[in-house]
């Protein structure tokens, strides 16, 4: 729209036309964009600027604070703004307080002009800084005003589980532990550290990936159906998921966890380094690149369902998947042999890199015997529904602008996965157990997570 209007702010010295040109090669390098229409990013163009400014600067926040009052008067922006925070996460705090001594934090109210704010991963390192971070925030703004943004909830299918699930009269009814045997959420990567060493170094797997989009992931899968398709009722059913998780104690993290570290391997006929070797990492680094856990849901609806996630970089595929597998049928009238078993059905939910859904079901091959074999059937956005599929960023900042933070985390919800997170990592630290595993980069993991599952009977799905 006309009075859309667009600030960076920022340390490096720029001009506005510097600062547009730099959003116009962007934009022009983006598959998802296309080819860029020049009547159309001239007229867009001219509700962008910029204001160079250190975070720890007042005098910068004054500058700012000038510059949106010239938008609001030349562009009809009617004072609403959302600040988005892609900065490092020390700085949050900073931030925030000055966009609260500078009057640029605004409290909602009613019929008024409104104040976002959104903050990107990760939100604290462990539960007592991220309740820290909450609290320094929710010192300038009001919870509704604060949207923690998460791309991986942006992407369709993610959205796509709710109303799978929710949508369709024949899921729901076998949605839990009568007949499904276990899930497994796997998030894979082939890429390596690449040039986040310092960054990764301090986070690892488990923080970097499990306590936000892996327990996001998983508590879409398990919660209950909300009230109403609202953010609050949305939001608080996954909470309530995380609080129903057994928490796993540090003296269990050695027989509930694995954590590992990748060697030299091959990805794409490349040889790769591994992990210690890459630029930036310490020789003897114990930060671990592959995580795999087993968490049991307390509850009526998953009791006796064991949810196994694992997330690891420099694996054989990059692949983002939910895989549902159900009981076996309580009488196996078509039997095959012992070296062709039949296979259980399984319900995939592919999030990346093919978006889409596949059914494993068992159908009789012609002929005249009994023989069965397994077959899939396949639902693929892309081929559904043609158009190109947005991405994650742009629907997530879209519902920040309009206003609905169902697809964003809240302050309990955060709190609630670093407290299962916290004694995992604390039984890793301390007690060393169980001790750090290798894997060949290139595979699908060390093989003490392929052994968590054997020892009940299963094993990985490869996707």
């Amino acid at each position: 729209p006309n009075n859309f209007s667009l600030i960076g702010f920022a340390r490096k010295p720029m001009s506005d036309e510097s600062f547009r040109q730099s959003l116009l090669d962007g934009c022009c390098s983006l598959a998802e964009i296309g080819e860029v229409d020049p009547a159309l990013w001239r007229r867009f163009s001219e509700g962008i600027f910029y204001c160079q400014g250190e975070p720890g600067d007042p005098q910068a926040y004054q500058r700012l604070a000038a510059g949106l009052e010239r938008l609001d008067k030349g562009h009809g922006t009617k004072g609403n703004r959302f600040f988005y925070l892609a900065t490092p996460p020390s700085v949050y705090a900073e931030i925030v307080g000055h966009l609260g001594a500078s009057g640029l934090a605004r409290h909602p109210e009613a019929n008024k002009p409104w104040t976002r704010i959104v903050v990107e991963k990760p939100f604290g390192r462990d539960h007592r800084t991220a309740v820290e971070l909450n609290r320094k925030i929710l010192e300038v703004f009001a919870e509704e005003q604060v949207y923690r943004i998460d791309h991986y909830l942006g992407k369709e299918t993610v959205q796509n589980i709710l109303v799978f699930r929710l949508g369709n009269g024949i899921f729901e009814p076998i949605w839990n532990r009568r007949y499904v045997d276990h899930v497994q959420i796997t998030v894979a990567e082939t890429l390596g550290v690449e040039h986040r060493a310092a960054f990764y170094e301090q986070a690892g797997a488990a923080r970097d990936i499990v306590q936000n989009h892996v327990m996001q992931l998983l508590a879409l899968v398990a919660m209950e159906p909300p009230a109403t398709f609202q953010a609050e009722a949305v939001r608080d059913e996954k909470v309530k998921v995380w609080r129903s998780i057994k928490p796993i104690r540090p003296e269990e993290a050695a027989c509930c966890t694995v954590r590992a570290q990748y060697q030299r391997g091959a990805l794409n006929g490349q040889k790769v380094p591994g992990y210690r070797e890459e630029p930036g990492v310490a020789p003897n680094s114990t930060t671990e690149t592959y995580a795999a856990f087993r968490f049991a849901i307390d509850n009526w609806r998953w009791a006796g369902v064991p949810f196994y996630v694992r997330t690891g970089k420099r694996l054989a595929e990059r692949v983002t998947e939910i895989a549902i597998q159900f009981k076996y049928p309580p009488q196996l009238l078509f039997n095959r042999d012992a070296s062709n078993p039949i296979e259980p059905n399984l319900l995939v939910l592919n999030i990346q890199p093919d978006e889409g859904i596949s059914l494993r079901f068992e159908a009789k091959e012609p002929g005249k015997t009994s023989q069965t074999r397994s077959v899939q059937m396949q639902f693929s956005y892309r081929a559904a529904f043609g158009a190109q599929i947005r991405p994650a960023y742009a629907t997530l900042l879209l519902d920040c602008i309009r206003g609905d933070a169902t697809l964003f985390s809240r302050r309990d919800g955060v709190e609630a996965t670093w407290a299962l997170l916290d004694p995992i990592l604390e039984g890793w630290q301390n007690l060393g157990q169980p001790p750090l595993a290798a894997y060949e980069a290139g595979s699908w993991g060390p093989r003490e997570a392929d052994a968590l599952l054997a020892a009940e009977g299963r094993q990985w799905r490869k996707p």
